[in-house]
């Protein structure tokens, strides 16, 4: 039998042993000095940025003496820090481990019941209405928390084949349990248009945009195609067909804390949020901004553009299929009163596509995109452009008759036109008083003497005898060649145009009845005609001012370092772009195609700003 003694001496010398297979086995506990930036890499490792846990889910496992087991056995392990956080009333701690650890499971497994755990946990713990602590607003996890969230809730409702989200109602399965989840299919809808195809933001690189904003929030971001909700009906809104709408699905669990603390069942509203309909929501009494991607739905709506075609074949009048039959103006917000319109007219040979990193800076300042709405003309930049222009001005009649059928909005009698090369010509037809000198630059006889049909004297009279659109108060002219261009009035490139011009049918019916009238009247021009210096119909326009009820902004692009009156942009002469008089002039150091240059977007910014009463000497870039 052993003795107190021995068992003593034997217990001493187990310790002791242990001991030494500790010291040597054990590592180190020391420093090494390092670059800043690897240590703030390594503690911003994360689900969502690096694929690891935090530290602070790390600690979390090691505390509960769970850390190998994770490897192992990680639904185990997460049941059991569950009924650890029940316990504990709703831990944050233990909350946020959970979203992470379920969220990385769920994508490792496949198993969207654990990406809708990430999603509640993670809601729980940002949200605890009530029941426990808030994390901090310098706690990192608070931003790690939203993106769990926000990827989480995005996971859930993926498309079997993952390409799109499907919002849908229904009870569904959670590690722990069940969540009720009720939607309502006719949140799917913007204006008269109802959106499908939800496209994830998240999962996007985007390219050929110089800035990319992001609206941080919560909320799974995602674009979505748009269509009449009755073709038969198209409704007052003028929605671009081809328009990837941006717009925000936010999960809204009720008292998610408390019911997981206290095993209630769950419940949550699938919501989808349009970025002009609010940019945040309240959840707990506290106002929380939406999460929003709008340079990537940006660069969706135009990703698979045939940009040759339209800009190229839609100068010669030759585009085929489906941008043929292209609405000549389109919104990329639905219809608010309230709202005043910025329309963008391009040049030459361009589309709307030259517009695109403008207008991703201004929808970027909340002080311009709470105040205007955006629309975009397009047409076929080869025609005349006495017909373009009034194309332009039906194009902006029809939309206000239809948008404020009863002049209740005044905001659209303030409309702001931006133009580009040719398209501030079409502006400005926008903005003057022509009296008979366009026609008397035609033809030596009165239009009301000409033997023409019906339809050509109304052809004529109106692009040729134009007065001042009464919603526009303000002009904006981009490198606008009110002399003429140097380039157009080359005799080889209009020659060239002229042989390669499809002709309207209207203007080949035209043509031919008035040279009935008068045989040697060459009333047929291509754009490039009208922009030579030498053309009739440069040499009126450029003589009638802008009207003085409108206000008139000049951006003039000059490229080398030469004297800036001396100088071109490559196609306009600073001579032919200056005007006078006008309330402001710049001129930018750069090409013809300015619109996406900073200094330009800046000063469009700027005037905008101006326009709408905002006041100056705010923050220069206030965007969210």
């Amino acid at each position: 039998m052993m003795t107190t003694a021995t068992r003593g001496r034997r217990v001493l010398a187990l310790l002791v042993g242990v001991g030494l297979v500790l010291t040597a086995c054990a590592s180190p506990v020391g420093t090494n000095r390092a670059d800043p930036k690897v240590v703030l890499r390594e503690l911003g490792q994360s689900a969502t940025t690096t694929g690891e846990p935090t530290w602070e889910t790390r600690n979390v496992l090691l505390e509960q003496g769970m850390f190998e087991e994770y490897e192992e056995r990680p639904e185990d392990v997460q049941a059991a820090l569950h009924k650890a956080m029940v316990a504990s009333g709703g831990d944050p701690d233990l909350l946020f481990a959970l979203a992470e650890l379920s969220f990385l499971h769920g994508q490792t497994a496949a198993k969207p019941s654990y990406q809708l755990a990430a999603a509640v946990y993670a809601y729980a713990f940002l949200f605890p209405e009530g029941s426990g602590s808030s994390p901090g607003r310098f706690d990192p996890r608070l931003r790690i928390a939203a993106d769990l969230y926000n990827w989480a809730v995005m996971a859930a409702f993926l498309s079997e084949d993952g390409s799109s989200v499907v919002p849908r109602s229904g009870t569904f399965d959670l590690p722990f349990g069940k969540i009720d989840v009720a939607f309502d299919p006719a949140s799917l809808r913007a204006g008269d248009r109802e959106l499908y195809e939800l496209t994830p933001l998240a999962e996007l690189e985007v390219y050929g945009l110089a800035m990319r904003y992001r609206w941080p929030g919560i909320g799974a971001p995602l674009a979505a195609k748009n269509r009449p909700i009755d073709a038969s009906k198209p409704g007052r809104d003028i929605i671009a067909s081809r328009l990837q709408v941006p717009l925000t699905a936010l999960l809204r669990i009720s008292e998610a804390r408390r019911a997981l603390v206290q095993g209630k069942p769950l419940e949550a509203q699938l919501e989808v949020h349009l970025p002009w309909d609010g940019e945040s929501v309240t959840i707990a009494g506290e106002q929380v901004p939406l999460e929003n991607q709008p340079s990537a739905a940006l660069a969706l709506t135009f990703t698979g553009m045939p940009i040759m075609e339209v800009e190229m074949l839609g100068f010669l009048g030759r585009v085929t299929g489906a941008f043929k039959d292209r609405a000549p103006l389109v919104s990329i917000t639905a219809y608010r009163p309230g709202l005043i319109p910025v329309v963008f007219v391009h040049g030459t040979g361009s589309s709307v596509v030259r517009w695109a990193e403008m207008y991703n800076r201004l929808a970027a300042d909340p002080a311009i995109r709470s105040r205007y709405q955006f629309w975009f003309f397009q047409y076929d930049s080869g025609n005349p452009i006495a017909l373009s222009a009034l194309r332009l001005r039906e194009s902006l009649t029809a939309a206000v008759a239809r948008l404020d059928p009863e002049g209740k909005d005044p905001a659209m009698r303030r409309m702001v036109l931006i133009g580009h090369s040719q398209g501030g010509l079409l502006v400005k037809m926008q903005a003057i008083s022509s009296g008979e000198r366009f026609w008397n630059g035609v033809s030596a006889t009165p239009l009301e003497r000409l033997t023409v049909t019906d339809a050509t004297r109304k052809l004529f009279r109106s692009a040729l005898f134009v007065e001042p659109l009464p919603e526009v108060s303000r002009v904006i002219f981009v490198c606008t060649p009110h002399r003429g261009s140097f380039v157009a009035g080359r005799n080889f490139i209009a020659n060239l145009t002229r042989r390669m011009l499809h002709i309207p049918v209207v203007l080949a019916e035209a043509g031919a009845d008035l040279a009935r009238n008068e045989p040697q009247a060459r009333v047929i021009p291509s754009a490039v005609d009208n922009m030579s210096p030498r053309n009739p119909f440069i040499k009126v326009l450029q003589d009638i001012p802008v009207a003085p009820s409108i206000t008139v902004n000049s951006i003039v692009a000059v490229e080398g370092d030469g004297p800036v009156e001396a100088g071109d942009d490559g196609v306009v002469k600073y001579s032919s772009a200056h005007i006078e008089p006008v309330e402001s002039e710049l001129v930018v150091k750069s090409s013809h195609s300015t619109q996406g240059n900073p200094h330009t977007i800046e000063e469009v910014r700027r005037i905008l700003r101006l326009h709408a009463g905002v006041k100056p000497g705010g923050p220069l870039h206030e965007t969210r």
